[in-house]
């Protein structure tokens, strides 16, 4: 407050950011003398099995809570204490504040929850009970809380840790060399990422724990809480942190484009991006070779697709130190109502020609690439020598002599084994379909006017993320459509962010607010329908 009182700019900004750290939060300091961290004691004869292995993942808790309280003690004295206190200064502390945002509270959750672990385990042969302590040390409102704050915050942080170490090269120099003087020479990104990965480790553990834990048990079903809160916990971090990603690339994405009209659609609060991956574009050649595949981020927002070239390129320095984070070039876009997904059987419905990759292939037919062709084209020919060796079975019955090599037994043989081949070959389609994402894009109007599409052919990771895009896909173009626009608006939501998905006309149904014959008045009520993933109807 001194610095405050003095009237000095610096003095008001160091205040505010204090009182900022200080709000709800209350910094109680932990000393390693009157609270030692936990020790377990020797290991008593006469123990079982599962006894044995319980005490080992106890000392791997142990050891693993007291490495993570010590990453983030080191986050505090080695990086924010100095940076604050540095003379001249390396960064202002308003820049300094968002970076290291939360970390003292959570810091202190488990500078607590350290304290009570070393009482467990000073009586753990009496009791061998674990579980309990982690369901009152994490299921507390204000572990989500800091943890929230601090995953959201998380991207914003390396981001404010990446424009510093370009802009400002002292603070390029600083992080270099706490990342040298350090024994394990692990970088801030690598400390400051250890919040996020808390709770998967403990899942694991406990997991162990449980397993080795037999059932009647003392502490069987608190470990069963244990994992439940942990789990629960975990699973929203993991939300909020896949959304604040997103925003991050949409932003990212919103700045490499060129195209004002699609940087302002970006940009505006109308859209919302439903389902962001890296997905393998595979382009094929006349004759079903694969002649290039590359990397491409795929962008499905509410209202347009659009996939771009990834670019990783980044100076050396930094990126060792803090992911720099991919940039984006848009290679197309296309409106959502307009993009179709082409499954297997489709294409020969389908009336428009098309052009791969925007380019018209050698001769004058136009040809539809549906990946893998190759293995369509083999299946096709094992398709028709079967139907050719069967007839010539049937040739082979009406001979009047006798043929080592030429009699119907050996005919059937060949038409088993083209039977075995084309199963063989059915499947080795359907396993390459089940990650293959074909859809029909529109391009650019030929010379004469006519529209023209072209196929784009994706691999995703897994069939599960092949479905997922599929179902999005098709329920954002639902939720385009005209007759599925809301059928009223709320004055208090008008300016919020929209859902990802709006609601879903069902029907429209009458409704009469008199039985008298003279007079009815008749109302369409647009019945709104909110669709959950896993809801069966």
């Amino acid at each position: 407050m001194k610095a405050a009182r003095s009237g000095t700019k610096d003095g008001l900004d160091k205040t505010r950011i204090d009182v900022e750290d200080d709000a709800g939060y209350l910094d109680v300091a932990v000393s390693d003398v009157k609270h030692p961290p936990a020790q377990l004691s020797p290991m008593p004869e006469g123990l079982s099995s599962q006894q044995v292995t319980r005490r080992h993942i106890l000392g791997s808790i142990i050891q693993s809570e007291r490495s993570y309280l010590e990453s983030l003690r080191r986050i505090l004295e080695e990086y924010q204490s100095p940076l604050l206190e540095a003379n001249p200064r390396i960064l202002s502390p308003r820049k300094i504040q968002p970076v290291f945002y939360r970390l003292r509270e959570i810091t202190q959750c488990h500078s607590m929850f350290q304290i009570a672990l070393a009482s467990r385990v000073a009586e753990w042969d009496s009791s061998e009970k674990i579980g309990d302590l982690f369901v009152a040390s994490f299921s507390k409102s204000m572990v989500l809380d800091v943890y929230s704050d601090y995953v959201n915050n998380f991207t914003n942080a390396m981001a404010l840790i990446k424009k510093a170490c370009m802009s400002k090269p002292a603070f390029l120099e600083f992080i270099k060399m706490k990342r040298a003087s350090s024994v394990d020479r692990i970088t801030l990104y690598g400390l400051m990422v250890k919040p996020i990965q808390r709770f998967p480790q403990f899942i694991l553990l406990l997991q162990d724990m449980l397993k080795n834990t037999p059932k009647g048990h003392v502490d069987c079903l608190p470990l069963q809480l244990a994992l439940t809160e942990l789990e629960m916990l975990a699973e929203k971090l993991n939300e909020q942190k896949r959304v604040a990603d997103q925003i991050a690339e949409t932003q990212q994405l919103a700045r490499s484009v060129s195209d004002r009209s699609l940087s302002k659609q970006l940009n505006s609060d109308q859209g919302s991006l439903v389902l962001c991956e890296t997905l393998i574009e595979t382009v094929y050649g006349e004759r079903g070779q694969v002649l290039k595949s590359k990397e491409r981020k795929v962008f499905l927002f509410n209202d347009i697709l659009i996939c771009a070239n990834i670019n990783v390129k980044g100076p050396l320095d930094i990126s060792s130190l803090v992911p720099v984070g991919p940039k984006y070039t848009v290679k197309w876009s296309a409106p959502l109502l307009q993009v179709q997904v082409v499954e297997v059987g489709q294409e020969a419905s389908q009336e428009t020609l098309f052009q791969h990759g925007g380019a018209k292939h050698p001769g004058s037919a136009w040809k539809v690439i549906l990946g893998p062709p190759r293995l369509y084209q083999e299946l096709q020919d094992l398709q028709h020598d079967l139907s050719v060796v069967e007839e010539v079975t049937l040739l082979v019955g009406t001979l009047q002599g006798t043929y080592q090599n030429l009699n119907t037994t050996v005919a059937q043989d060949w038409c088993l084994a083209l039977q075995r081949l084309i199963r063989i070959k059915e499947d080795q389609l359907q396993s390459a379909n089940k990650c293959r994402l074909r859809l029909q894009v529109p391009g650019r109007p030929d010379k004469s006017g006519r529209p023209v599409s072209f196929m784009v052919v994706f691999n995703t990771p897994s069939p599960l993320s092949k479905i997922s895009w599929v179902n999005r896909l098709h329920l954002a173009q639902i939720a385009q459509r005209e007759e599925n626009t809301p059928g009223w608006f709320c004055a208090e939501d008008e300016g919020k962010t929209m859902s990802p998905f709006w609601p879903l006309l069902a029907c429209r149904v009458p409704v009469f607010t008199t039985k008298s014959s003279d007079r009815k008045v008749s109302l369409q009520l647009k019945l709104e329908v909110y669709i959950h993933s896993g809801w069966s109807h």
